[in-house]
């Protein structure tokens, strides 16, 4: 994790730099929505994080076409401000965990998962709201229940890493969140 004395000059002219998440091998940037006027900047970041799909959890704030023109896949995955991700939304991101970070979520290697076969970086997932401060860390904050956090350490550790995150409606759901990766006891 950088501190904040190795922060990129990127980061540093952005209004909220993106908070880097990472657990068991899954790594995530949570940002605040880039405006087409800003998404150099965002696209620079990215490409230092590898990120290889980004999720839009508010409407469309840019264009997603440069981004796509890097080889990052946009996701348009949008459902309301100050919510819980509806079912088929979280389907999807557990979907994409899964595809990104291979096997079954909840069975990464962390140390497998720092560099690849060919020494690149390995993938990254950059999710974000308007702010950066409720959907995508909820969604977050899903991925780490279902690597084995529980639901109240998740909160804990994205709001270690950004402050104001998940309101409390939001927390409640994540209270509630049942983990749906099979055959894992957090336990053992």
């Amino acid at each position: 994790m950088a501190n904040r004395n190795q922060l990129s000059s990127v980061q540093r002219s952005l209004i909220n730099p993106p908070t880097y998440i990472e657990y068991k091998g899954a790594r995530f940037l949570i940002v605040d929505a880039p405006s087409n006027n800003n998404l150099p900047l965002y696209i620079k970041e990215f490409e230092r994080w590898n990120v290889t799909d980004v999720v839009r959890c508010c409407e469309p704030t840019y264009a997603k076409e440069p981004l796509e023109g890097k080889g990052i896949k946009v996701h348009d995955w949008v459902y309301g401000d100050g919510e819980a991700p509806p079912n088929h939304i979280v389907d999807a991101w557990l979907g994409l965990i899964e595809k990104r970070f291979g096997g079954e979520i909840g069975n990464h290697d962390s140390n497998e998962k720092n560099s690849t076969k060919d020494g690149q970086k390995p993938p990254c997932i950059a999710t974000h709201c308007v702010a950066g401060l409720g959907r995508a860390p909820v969604l977050v904050a899903i991925a780490l229940i279902e690597e084995g956090m529980s639901p109240l350490d998740s909160v804990v550790y994205i709001r270690e890493r950004r402050r104001g995150a998940i309101n409390n409606k939001q927390l409640k759901y994540i209270e509630s969140y049942k983990r749906r990766s099979k055959g894992k006891c957090i336990i053992c």
